[in-house]
């Protein structure tokens, strides 16, 4: 091992928000998109926003010059900046590449948008959170090379600053875990054979990261903790010994912390990174245990992950002592407080929602606030627990006051529940559904629809924004959202499509929309967490017992319905969904939580159909997404995942045709699940993948009616006729006609309309065409 110029500072993150406090990023980068501004103002702006990062980390406790800061910046996604930076830019967009090899911004964007007939890079889930990443593409011809100097700028720009910050980069194992076998890649291909082929470009990287003045790396390497990819943990233990005796083994480098988060290291991984030649390990403490002494941390520091990284609540400092405490027995040289994953998964600052009640602040902690906690846990660490008694007694105090609150527990809510049998999650026979449904819908073969929102477009936000404000009235507004639910009927029945959707103008997100509406939760002002490249969501909160007051969607259907004779969804968020895209209590089961949603939801599907709606389609997107990474938690998680989606939909005649939506994930982990679900009719994500999910569909014991998507809505691309036409040829020539439907990948929201017209025009074009085929 190498001499570190500096010790690990006692305390620190794993990351931070990246987007600005006030979606700043976001704003520039769509801007730069636009063409309303050039690269060097994009890159200007995201240096203000690294600079204002640095100092309110700094100004919360954290160190100017000890490595305690990260440097973990992305303009898009994390994977994708280690990719690129190591050579990782499919074939298809190698012109893109500047004279020297090297790959500028515009070529990195356009990796991850597409453009004109190349397709985007795949996307899908980073682990079991919310956020999605692109997918690498690897083949056996790859050819790695250094090949941009984005991380290394970054770090002498903090050093102009007077900071010496700790450069966060995905690890050569996880990068290639992760990947996708590029298309020219042969049967059985694995991209981790590439791995003594990469390690190479990262020990380049890493002195070129010690010459800008880096003293730590930060290596992000959660696949070390996953049992849900393709390689075993023996396989991904055994890449991390290879790469990590190599990059160890260097001593042109900065010292290393490899960091496995979102779950307890596997032992056979725990054991490699203790031996590495590696200077700090940090681990998740949130959900995993202290593990077992292991040969060679005598000279480590360990970083105990004992604030948690992905949730909102305040938790038990105390309980986060006592962690730290028991991680001190392993016999490391040293134990740092530390976060269990990047903050990149929760809002700045709580201290912003003046509109949230006080007492439920009181028991909350953002970004900024767990940079505090762990300060806090750090001086403990170096002045003994007495310096800190005051401060884990407030969060003991909060805890306990959370825990006795009104509404935390709702004894109507609790009977209803406890009161379940078993004919509350079973709908009956889908062939006699089926058959009630074609004769009360008389759809066509092939029929067409979309999932549900259409896009949200600069009058709906700025409407929402008034009525907000006051300037419109309850009145204005909703004459307002009615023209324009009449204008997407309308424009829905120009285009063709046969059953309908109104098109969610009055939602300003799929989640947050139900939350206002039902006890139990709150909502924020400012809670911005980014879910992929440039889009942000504000996930609610969910801090108690969940009922429904009155009914949410009815209206708004009903009145999309009769300005139709063909079939209109009733849309809603399945319980599933409305916790993975919330931050939910944490002091009850999952599932417990999940039911009293899904009876909420169970009685919305009721007032539905008794105003004569037939189709509804409740959205489950993030069931694969909650997916435990230990194989041990996965059979329990779907068996409550899957009955509180049965439990919302059961209630529903047979002749009311249940739909679901689920996208970007790794579906035929989970395609029994999905089966499982019982629903008349999904709809999926297949368009970026170029419909390899058929595969896995045609394969299963799956029997109901099936979308596989044909349109991209996360790509600007408008897809061609043929292109559409080949993915529905794909999907009849392996799944019984009459089971497939035609729909684009996901909701429309953050398309413009432009794009989605011409896409939809070309969608049921496409439709047309391969019905004529397949009658001639």
């Amino acid at each position: 091992m190498t001499d570190s110029r500096t010790p690990f500072p006692q305390g620190t993150i794993l990351g931070y928000p990246r987007i600005g406090r006030r979606r700043e990023l976001k704003r520039a980068v769509e801007a730069h998109w636009a063409g309303s501004i050039d690269e060097a103002t994009l890159e200007d702006t995201a240096a203000r926003l690294r600079r204002a990062t640095r100092e309110r980390l700094a100004e919360l406790g954290l160190g100017r010059d000890d490595s305690s800061i990260p440097e973990s910046f992305s303009f898009y996604d994390q994977v994708h900046d280690a990719a690129v930076t190591v050579g990782l830019l499919p074939e298809r967009f190698a012109a893109l590449r500047g004279a020297d090899g090297s790959v500028g911004l515009d070529a990195y964007f356009t990796a991850a948008r597409g453009a004109g007939d190349d397709a985007a890079l795949e996307m899908t889930k980073w682990f079991d959170t919310n956020y999605h990443y692109l997918v690498p593409e690897v083949g056996p011809k790859t050819a790695f090379a250094l090949s941009s100097d984005r991380f290394a700028r970054q770090v002498a720009e903090a050093k102009a600053d007077g900071f010496t910050t700790r450069p966060v980069i995905v690890g050569p194992v996880t990068l290639l875990a992760l990947a996708k076998a590029a298309d020219d890649a042969p049967e059985g291909f694995d991209p981790l054979d590439r791995l003594d082929d990469v390690v190479p470009v990262y020990v380049e990287l890493l002195a070129a990261l010690r010459a800008a003045g880096a003293d730590w790396v930060q290596l992000d390497e959660p696949a070390l903790v996953s049992e849900s990819l393709a390689a075993s943990p023996e396989t991904l233990a055994d890449a991390a010994a290879r790469a990590y005796a190599t990059l160890g083994g260097r001593a042109d480098r900065p010292s290393l912390l490899v960091a496995a988060g979102y779950a307890q290291l596997s032992p056979q991984a725990w054991t490699a990174l203790a031996a590495a030649p590696i200077e700090a390990i940090a681990i998740d403490l949130g959900r995993g245990a202290v593990p077992a002494p292991a040969e060679g941390l005598a000279g480590k520091t360990l970083v105990g992950g004992v604030i948690d990284g992905r949730n909102v609540w305040r938790g038990d400092l105390a309980g986060a002592w006592d962690r730290l405490v028991a991680l001190r027995g392993l016999g490391a040289a040293q134990v740092s407080a530390g976060t269990s994953t990047s903050l990149q998964h929760v809002p700045h600052d709580v201290d912003e929602e003046t509109a949230l009640d006080a007492r439920l602040v009181s028991w909350l902690a953002f970004a900024d606030q767990k940079v505090a906690q762990v300060v806090t846990l750090a001086t403990g660490l170096v002045e003994g627990r007495e310096a800190i008694e005051s401060a884990l007694s407030a969060a003991s105090l909060a805890l306990a006051d959370r825990r006795s609150a009104p509404g935390v527990h709702d004894g109507a809510v609790r009977a209803k529940a406890t009161g379940l049998g078993a004919g509350d999650f079973e709908r009956g026979d889908y062939d006699a559904r089926a058959v009630a449904q074609d004769a009360e819908l008389g759809l066509p073969v092939l029929p067409t629809t979309t999932i549900g929102s259409f896009p949200q477009t600069g009058d709906i936000r700025r409407a929402r924004a008034r009525h907000g404000r006051g300037e419109l009235s309850a009145d204005e507004y909703e004459a307002f959202l009615r023209d324009e639910i009449a204008r997407v009927v309308t424009l829905q029945e120009d285009l063709g499509l046969d059953v309908l959707v109104h098109g969610e103008a009055e939602r300003n997100d799929m989640v947050q929309y139900f939350a206002e509406h039902l006890d139990g939760f709150a909502v924020t002002q400012h809670g911005w967490v980014q879910s992929y490249g440039s889009r942000a969501t504000r996930p609610s909160i969910l801090w108690g017992d969940v009922s429904r007051p009155a009914p949410i969607t009815v209206d708004w259907t009903v009145f999309a319905q009769s300005l139709t004779d063909k079939p209109m969804k009733g849309m809603l968020t399945g319980p599933v969904t409305i916790l993975a895209w919330s931050f939910v209590r944490d002091d009850q089961p999952l599932g417990a939580t999940a039911n009293q949603v899904a009876l909420a939801l169970r009685d919305e599907i009721a007032d539905l159909e008794a105003t004569g709606i037939r189709v509804i389609q409740v959205d489950e997107p993030a069931l694969r997404e909650l997916l435990p990474l230990k194989k041990a938690d996965q059979q329990a998680y779907l068996e409550w995942s899957v009955g509180s989606f049965r439990l919302a939909t059961a209630g529903a005649a047979p002749a009311t045709q249940v739909h679901t939506h689920l996208c970007y994930s790794e579906f035929d982990v989970v395609i029994d699940a999905i089966a499982a679900l019982d629903a008349d009719v999904t709809s999926i994500e297949a368009a970026r993948s170029r419909g390899e999910v058929i595969d896995d569909i045609a394969g299963s014991a799956f029997v109901a009616g099936i979308g596989p998507g044909v349109y991209d809505i996360h790509s600007p691309r408008v897809p061609a006729v043929a292109e559409i036409g080949a993915l529905l040829d794909r999907a009849v020539g392996q799944l019984p006609l009459r089971r497939v439907w035609v729909n684009p990948d996901c909701g429309l929201k953050t398309r413009g309309y432009d794009e989605t017209v011409a896409s939809l025009r070309n969608l049921v074009a496409a439709t047309i065409e391969v019905r004529e085929r397949l009658n001639a």
